[in-house]
């Protein structure tokens, strides 16, 4: 399994220090209403320090292996081709699984396909600026062995979001003491180097195309004022 490194890293102390920051965001994050679906796609295993399962009935976890917290809804299948119906989905979390997924432009497209208009996604990966983050798979033998991922900087994720038509409503940054929340894009400063993670909360847009029709020509004033006269004229000559 390749997220076998996330595991083992949430098990080191600056791990469990991670964990706790991304418990208050997911926490904070979760608006919708506990009747809307919920979709989290990767198992993390404490959902339920976030999350009330006996509360959002509709809150499931799709998991290759089945992971995740034993009172949630569980569903097997792959992230790159979900086994849901379009447009029924409020709200997608996807907890550092992109980082592992070799199809991991696909799962985003299935993802825009599930949810429905003005339906939202929030996105958690490590901060591939961090050399510590890069570097620490190499110190642990352990993780260092189940490391088989890719790391996805920030710019890139904001760019598929926006050829999927979405729109990045809040980023945030986790350090090992606390979380900063902001509501634009990324930008980078200092603190960009010493998050080990990033999150990205977007909404789907749905743009309905207005056909342009042409108007119809109405009749100018000025030709009929000027066929007026010229049939006035062509009468007085006549009467001439």
């Amino acid at each position: 399994m390749k997220r076998e490194f996330l595991f083992s890293f949430y098990e080191t102390p600056q791990g469990k220090m991670l964990q706790i920051q991304e418990e208050k965001y997911l926490r904070r994050s979760i608006t919708v209403s506990c009747k809307q679906t919920i979709l989290q796609i990767g198992a993390l295993e404490w959902e339920n320090e976030f999350i009330d399962c006996s509360l959002y009935q509709k809150f499931s976890i799709l998991d290759a292996e089945g992971k995740g917290y034993f009172e949630a809804v569980k569903i097997y299948g792959k992230s790159y081709l979900l086994p849901i119906q379009s447009e029924t989905v409020d709200l997608v979390i996807i907890p550092h699984l992109l980082e592992f997924d070799e199809h991991r432009f696909q799962t985003m497209r299935e993802v825009e396909r599930i949810l429905k208009p003005e339906g939202e996604v929030i996105i958690m990966n490590f901060n591939s600026l961090n050399i510590w983050v890069r570097l620490l798979f190499v110190w642990n033998k352990k993780m260092s062995r189940s490391w088989r991922g890719h790391f996805i900087n920030r710019s890139r994720v904001a760019d598929w979001l926006k050829l999927l038509n979405f729109e990045i409503k809040t980023t945030s940054e986790f350090t090992l003491d606390s979380f900063l929340t902001t509501p634009e894009r990324f930008k980078l400063g200092t603190r960009s180097f010493f998050s080990m993670a990033y999150a990205v909360r977007a909404v789907k847009r749905r743009y309905t195309l207005i056909p342009l029709t042409p108007a119809k020509a109405k009749p100018s004033r000025l030709i009929s004022i000027a066929s007026g006269l010229e049939s006035s004229t062509h009468r007085t000559k006549e009467h001439d």
